[in-house]
């Protein structure tokens, strides 16, 4: 190949997308005499994505910011993009564990009015249609498993991952190798946490200089509501209840068509309270009065999880290497403060493409034609958008009352005031994990309770409002073939067993919102021991962000398997 584009997310599709644009256009100005240079003509470009199809793994909120999107194709309503509705109204409320405030004036980053309220699977399986339109090369059920470098460190594209290997690490009948896809330039926009983004930045440095990464768990359902519960083209967002005021959290509420609700809670993953549970987070959160009363007689219809990169500018890696560009989630793109990230993913993307025609047109694709692509980012709007608030996330490490104090002075002196603020920006979050106390509860509880710890507090799971993790996996449509090697690798279980126990109460049992982790009694030994239920798995990388031994690392498992979003 050409180009090899790692993950079909929307910064990727973009970029391939626009990619064919401007390589057309370039060709056109050559013909015209305009540019001087040869022209690129047909490029073998590429799409590897995990998921069974387009779309699977993409979830989010979402409302979405057309700004991208609109500079990529001007007519995408016309074209049939797959909006939802248009964003009617929006209210900000603060919840106490009973009431509820509403904002008199919605703050300015969470205006939406005239935007979208979307499903980005459905968009995301819509743009990959108009990359296979433009003759662009899509493999779903490809799982990118390792970076394949020169013998200079520079990438050469990436190595897919064997199919048809059982438990045991033993070939099946239906084994397939993995495939090296040899390129140019490879793009990794893998999302959150992208296992090859994580391998590259640690090799070659890209994160030299730069703040830690700062991540959240956001989880989601969507639920079909009774009318008039919840407006069409409504948009909520809370803060307060259910989060205590160290830890950074809010939720949503986003009403779309037909009476379907998409409902959720984020939680950063920066929290000092080992105990802390975003799934029953998450669940206490709908038991609030006036979510329950939203709510109620409806129906739970899908499930979902994810994190997010929510650091923001001072944790954006170095974007570029030789022969290698890291765009969207993978590089940090989101606006915590407006809690978005879809159209400064597709920025990225389309930058990235740019510069790749440049390094076509020169036929250099090392640094000193690939650095451009962060000049191009940080001469564009993306960089107006982060930089003036590049202190919003790191400043919750301080607390809520002074984040929110550090927040309004941001917004008001464009970033430049500090107020607030941490002498150490974005400590990794597992480092902030304290450890349990003499008194405090230790132990989990395994997947088929029908309660969950949080707070030192029970969550009834009634099954109408509230549901434990195991059902809502089911309402995922998570799916892996459970004959192959778990994609989980705890690198040392010893330490589950003992250390983690005592210190931490083994919290994989809590920050995993698919009930993977269990602590299982061995009655053979008399304690105990680690199980990973991997088949539950949501790819949401948690458990690899969380962990506070840093010994669970999340490897891409054979292709097709994990959730289906479609429609979330």
């Amino acid at each position: 190949m050409d180009v090899v584009f790692v993950g079909a997310g929307p910064a990727n599709l973009a970029a391939a997308l626009h990619l064919k644009n401007e390589i057309k256009k370039h060709d056109e100005l050559v013909d015209r005499g305009i540019k001087h240079t040869k022209k690129i003509g047909d490029l073998e470009i590429a799409i590897v994505e995990k998921g069974s199809f387009i779309g699977a793994h993409i979830l989010s909120g979402a409302v979405m910011d057309p700004l991208a999107l609109r500079e990529l194709m001007p007519d995408f309503l016309d074209q049939g993009c797959p909006v939802d509705t248009v964003v009617t109204e929006d209210a900000a409320w603060y919840l106490t564990s009973t009431k509820k405030f509403t904002a008199p004036i919605t703050p300015p980053p969470l205006r939406n009015k005239g935007k979208y309220i979307i499903s980005l699977s459905k968009v995301c399986e819509w743009l990959g249609e108009k990359c296979e339109e433009a003759g662009i090369n899509i493999f779903p059920e490809f799982p990118a498993a390792e970076v394949l470098y020169d013998d200079r460190d520079a990438v050469i594209g990436v190595r897919t991952g064997d199919k048809g290997i059982d438990k045991d690490g033993k070939k099946k009948a239906n084994y397939e190798p993995g495939v090296d896809l040899l390129a140019k330039v490879t793009v990794l926009g893998e999302g959150s946490r992208g296992s090859l983004a994580k391998q590259l930045i640690a090799r070659l440095g890209l994160d030299h200089g730069k703040d830690h990464q700062a991540y959240s768990l956001g989880v989601k359902e969507l639920w079909e509501v009774s009318a008039g519960n919840f407006a069409e083209g409504m948009v909520v967002h809370t803060l307060g209840f259910p989060s205590d005021t160290q830890t950074y959290g809010g939720g949503w509420i986003y009403g779309m068509k037909n009476n379907v609700v998409s409902i959720g809670y984020v939680t950063g993953l920066d929290y000092v309270d080992p105990l802390i549970d975003p799934h029953a987070e998450f669940q206490r959160f709908k038991t609030h009065p006036e979510i329950a009363k939203i709510l109620a007689r409806g129906k739970m219809i899908k499930y979902g999880a994810k994190t997010i990169n929510t650091g923001g500018y001072y944790t954006m890696p170095r974007l570029y290497a030789d022969g290698v560009l890291l765009v969207g989630d993978s590089a940090s793109m989101l606006n915590g403060q407006r809690i978005k990230g879809i159209h400064t993913a597709m920025k990225s993307g389309m930058l990235a493409a740019e510069t790749i025609v440049g390094a076509f047109e020169h036929e250099d694709f090392s640094v000193r034609t690939l650095k451009h692509f962060e000049e191009k980012v940080n001469m564009s709007w993306i960089y107006d958008e982060l930089y003036p608030v590049r202190n919003f996330h790191a400043a919750f490490q301080k607390g809520r009352w002074s984040a929110l104090i550090n927040t309004g002075l941001q917004f008001l002196t464009r970033g430049l005031a500090w107020g607030f603020m941490p002498k150490e920006h974005h400590v990794p979050g597992y480092e902030r994990m304290q450890q349990l106390n003499g008194d405090r509860p230790r132990g989990g509880l395994g997947p088929s309770d029908h309660l969950a710890t949080d707070r030192y507090q029970r969550v009834p799971f009634d099954k109408e409002i509230t549901f434990d993790k195991v059902t809502d996996v089911f309402y995922g449509a998570v799916a892996h073939d459970e004959d192959q090697p778990s994609h989980l690798h705890v690198l040392d279980t010893e330490i589950c067993a003992t250390r983690c126990a005592e210190e931490y109460g083994n919290p994989c049992q809590r920050f995993c919102p698919a009930a993977v982790y269990e602590m299982e009694e061995n009655s053979a030994t008399g304690r105990r021991e680690l199980k990973v239920n991997f088949s539950n798995c949501v790819h949401c990388k948690t458990c690899d962000i969380a962990d506070p031994y840093q010994i669970i690392n999340w490897v891409t498992p054979e292709g097709g398997g994990g959730p289906n979003y479609k429609g979330m």
